[in-house]
């Protein structure tokens, strides 16, 4: 079973509707989707409320998992507990943010903010995060993503043995924007071992943390359903 928790659809800068992506995934084998459009202040709650109830109807027809989310995208860094407690509200099962990438400008801080925010699930593609920052992540269980999209991918060795130091938790992630990102399992383990992991860790990172993001926002998500 393949769990992916950062991807896109046309909702922001993904090439798919939700329901194409879904669909899609699920004949790649897929058990487990997370559709986490960008947004920011002003489209917070229309993204969501439309992922949530493209999810809704996806997980009623077909096997697979599809969790409504967001990715907090370039926003200043003393917005994001904030941004991320409305998400939440919302209805976001997962709660993303676009983290310090080498191949774009994020402000500096952005990582920290994120690593901090108790509702942020995961801090994605954090660029050349620092040993402090990948400890403080470990403490509060923010799960920080190894990258399988290309600019984003430059600095995963970094990133893998900074959290690996610190006792951290990694999950990989596809950040998909169109049908040929979508990974498989033969390439998440190449992106794995590209990135300085030895196969005997990849059910960590493939199977256990899933798991437990899974245990973690599946409540949530009845929670949103039941109050509706």
């Amino acid at each position: 079973m393949i769990s992916d928790f950062h991807t896109h659809s046309f909702f922001s800068d993904g090439v798919l509707l939700p329901s194409e992506l879904i669909r899609r995934s699920v004949v790649a084998g897929y058990g487990v989707i997370a559709v986490t459009d960008h947004a920011g202040p002003g489209n917070l709650e229309e993204v969501i409320g439309q992922l949530a109830r493209e999810c809704e109807v996806a997980r009623t027809h077909w096997p697979i998992v599809a969790l409504p989310g967001v990715e907090l995208t370039h926003v200043p860094p003393g917005s994001i507990a904030w941004l991320a407690r409305r998400a939440r509200a919302a209805g976001a099962a997962v709660v993303i943010v676009h983290g310090e990438t080498i191949a774009e400008p994020v402000e500096p801080g952005t990582n920290s903010a994120a690593i901090d925010a108790e509702d942020v699930d995961i801090l994605a593609h954090p660029g050349l995060i620092t040993p402090e920052e990948a400890s403080r992540a470990a403490q509060r269980g923010c799960f920080i993503e190894v990258s399988a999209r290309k600019s984003h991918a430059y600095a995963n060795g970094h990133v893998v043995t900074v959290v690996r130091g610190a006792g951290g938790k990694l999950l990989l992630n596809s950040d998909c924007h169109e049908p040929g990102d979508l990974l498989s399992s033969r390439f998440q383990r190449l992106v794995l071992l590209g990135a300085g992991i030895p196969e005997i860790d990849h059910a960590a990172i493939l199977t256990d943390n899933p798991r437990e993001l899974l245990a973690r926002v599946l409540p949530r998500l009845k929670e949103t359903i039941a109050g509706a």
